[in-house]
């Protein structure tokens, strides 16, 4: 039993079952044991690989990505370049390595700025980002970075915010919580139910059983963002694994060494997410006067040059590295890998047109 699961076991043996969102946030945001806060969860040693771990090539596309974001503002004089959950800065450095030779303009007067909520990653990002030649500033907060058109970026962030669950019982969605029995973490059905203008169309026919899940943590986060973007124009490319439509069913879910395990195994002790519902945030941004777009990161990637990048880097390799450099193509591509599990979703204001932008989805 980990050190987190005894003090939780104790914390609802006191006080009450909590909630899921209340669990996640415990697992891994708690000071002294969450997971975020005292493990190194990325790359092959880690816990699982994000997309700019698998390859560059996923960077600077995304850097080509925030280079017509530019253009299509107008290219603004102190645009601010942002990134939400920087990981281990990988994406950040492969980004501006990218911009520097598409987009130098940008980088001479953009302030860039990183959002970190972790003491230990800020460091490691820091370490990494030492010797870059432009100025990086570190940020808690995204409503503390400066004022100016923003262009934003955020990889596999939307996910590990924490959700509320509904479980479906006697013909109503009541929440779902965590309870302690015998000094093991369980499941358990509480007394509040969710409004049913809330719950996706069909919802009187789900049976018993259906599991829904809310994200009020993420739905503040995009108003915060949309917000910003709205009223000091800009962008934001939000790429997570998750749905683009609307609809029931249980996603919450623990991943340690890259495997799954039961989310009550290891409390701390593993990378606990579930999968976002980019419906509901494109709905957010658009009630906030912005434009949204969407679709697969395969896509995305595919449509922002994956395959003519993955030639140039492979020219003058070996046929071992070209070999790698196609699996990881299909990695990050692929329909049976992350091409179709991630999604990508554009916010930006009313006067932009920006890829991925969706006529239909104004």
């Amino acid at each position: 039993m980990t050190a987190l699961k005894q003090r939780l076991v104790r914390l609802i043996g006191t006080a009450g079952p909590i909630s899921v969102a209340e669990y996640m946030a415990a697992c891994l945001g708690d000071r002294e044991a969450g997971y975020y806060t005292t493990r190194e969860p990325f790359g092959r040693e880690g816990d699982f690989i994000t997309a700019p771990e698998v390859s560059q090539m996923f960077g600077e596309l995304t850097g080509v990505w925030c280079a017509g974001a530019w253009g299509a503002l107008g290219r603004p004089e102190s645009a601010v370049l942002c990134e939400i959950g920087p990981g281990r800065g990988t994406l950040m450095a492969d980004m501006l390595r990218t911009l520097r030779q598409v987009a130098p303009d940008f980088l001479r007067s953009a302030r860039v700025s990183m959002v970190e909520t972790s003491p230990r990653l800020t460091k490691i990002q820091q370490e990494k980002l030492k010797n870059q030649p432009v100025s990086i500033e570190w940020y808690r907060e995204i409503g503390d970075i400066p004022d100016g058109p923003l262009i934003l970026v955020a990889n596999e962030l939307f996910d590990a915010l924490p959700i509320r669950q509904y479980v479906k019982a006697n013909s109503r969605f009541v929440e779902r919580l965590v309870t302690a029995v015998k000094g093991d973490l369980s499941f358990t059905a509480g007394a509040g139910s969710i409004d049913p203008a809330l719950l996706p169309h069909g919802h009187a026919q789900a049976p018993d059983g259906t599991i829904f899940e809310a994200a009020p943590a993420r739905t503040a986060l995009m108003q915060q963002i949309a917000e910003r973007i709205a009223t000091g124009r800009g962008a934001a490319l939000l790429i997570d694994y998750g749905h683009l439509e609307a609809g029931f069913g249980d996603t919450l879910q623990a991943v340690s060494k890259h495997e799954f395990q039961d989310v009550f195994e290891k409390p701390g002790e593993a990378d606990l997410t579930s999968h976002v519902d980019f419906a509901a945030l494109a709905q957010t941004a658009r009630a906030l006067s912005c434009r949204t777009g969407a679709m697969t990161q395969g896509d995305f990637l595919l449509a922002m040059g994956l395959l003519g990048r993955a030639g140039q880097l492979g020219a003058d390799k070996d046929e071992a590295s070209r070999e790698r450099i196609r699996s990881d193509v299909e990695r990050l591509a692929g329909p049976d890998q992350m091409g179709t599990l991630f999604k990508v979703l554009c916010v930006s204001d009313r006067q932009s047109r920006i890829f991925p932008f969706n006529g239909d989805s104004e």
